[in-house]
């Protein structure tokens, strides 16, 4: 069987024909097969969606209980079958629920990765490497310029300007699924104990990962209303990046304003946005991490998505392995970087 007979780029995103699905699609079909709750890869209105428990859940926190026609959850590392195809869902240690979605027939095993990184993180567990013929692997930071730096040290860097600026409260922009509950669990791990304050657009999936057992410690919102300007120095509030620069900042006593992203390794980012303190944290594996894993699979033919898709396949090809940019339009950068 030719790979493209098992999976197809379409308008919708990847379709098996044999198997009657669709991976990720980017309008709504008859039966979706899910890999994480990020909004440009899961999305409200098809007829049946198959994905990880979590990732059900979460998908229900933002869109609503009758956000599919039909639910099914996928077991991690059990196989299911769709008509003349073999499915199987594995960690991709992305966010929370997050999965790698293994499809088989006629002795041809493709992975899709979605979206995915190997170093540590508290909040979701960690990937896990498929071996498979071909891989079809995201390429978000799939530039040799994009070395992400120890998670621990990024930290370590908020930790210290904490200590320096007691007296200033620092907004930690971070996306709402996965950053933000990362970097709040960090900090416990890295013996913050002090109440976190949220904006509104955290409280509801930082409900959901404590409810999935991922404990934050104390939490509270981060609302001036029954308070004092003042009361918030020295204070962590995690917030949605577009708000650091908003209206809604200004709030707080001479805030630090951070943003947690791998995109904070480009310095322009950084002070186009207004970042003081850039910590650069990504929920994306880096150039060698994406290179690391295509060896690690031992695939003879790699399909690169959504994103530096032309360094990758060049890559690829100088290691003698066959590659192909996929152009699949409506996966964005905007969330969970």
């Amino acid at each position: 069987m030719r790979p493209d007979a098992l999976l197809t780029p379409t308008l919708a995103g990847l379709f098996s024909k044999p198997g009657g699905f669709h991976i990720d699609p980017t309008r709504p079909v008859k039966r979706a097969l899910v890999t994480h709750g990020h909004s440009d890869h899961a999305r409200a209105g098809h007829g049946a969606v198959l994905a990880t428990a979590e990732t059900l859940k979460i998908m229900a926190a933002r869109y609503g209980d009758g956000f599919a026609g039909t639910t099914q959850v996928a077991t991690l590392g059990e196989t299911m079958t769709f008509g003349d195809a073999r499915v199987t869902f594995h960690p991709a240690g992305h966010v929370l629920g997050s999965a790698q979605i293994a499809v088989e027939a006629n002795g041809l095993r493709i992975v899709v990765s979605g979206d995915y990184k190997r170093r540590a993180d508290p909040t979701c567990r960690p990937f896990e490497v498929v071996p498979c013929d071909v891989f079809i692997t995201e390429a978000t930071f799939g530039l040799p310029v994009f070395r992400h730096p120890e998670p621990e040290a990024e930290i370590a860097k908020l930790m210290g300007s904490l200590a320096q600026f007691s007296e200033r409260a620092h907004l930690v922009g971070a996306y709402s699924l996965g950053k933000a509950q990362r970097v709040i669990r960090m900090l416990r791990d890295a013996g913050y104990d002090r109440t976190i304050y949220l904006h509104g657009a955290m409280e509801k999936l930082c409900r959901l990962y404590e409810e999935e057992g991922v404990a934050l410690g104390p939490l509270a919102p981060a609302t001036v209303a029954t308070g004092r300007k003042g009361d918030f120095a020295g204070a962590v509030v995690v917030c949605p990046p577009s708000e650091i620069a908003e209206r809604w900042a200004r709030r707080f006593p001479n805030p630090v304003a951070c943003f947690a992203s791998g995109w904070m390794r480009i310095r322009q980012r950084a002070k186009a946005a207004g970042v003081e303190l850039p910590l650069i944290l990504s929920d994306h594996g880096d150039w060698d991490e994406l290179t690391q894993t295509i060896a690690d699979t031992g695939a003879s033919e790699v399909w690169v998505t959504h994103g530096r898709e032309e360094a990758l396949v060049r890559w690829c090809a100088l290691n003698g392995i066959a590659a192909r940019p996929l152009h699949v339009v409506g996966y964005e950068e905007d969330e969970g970087e």
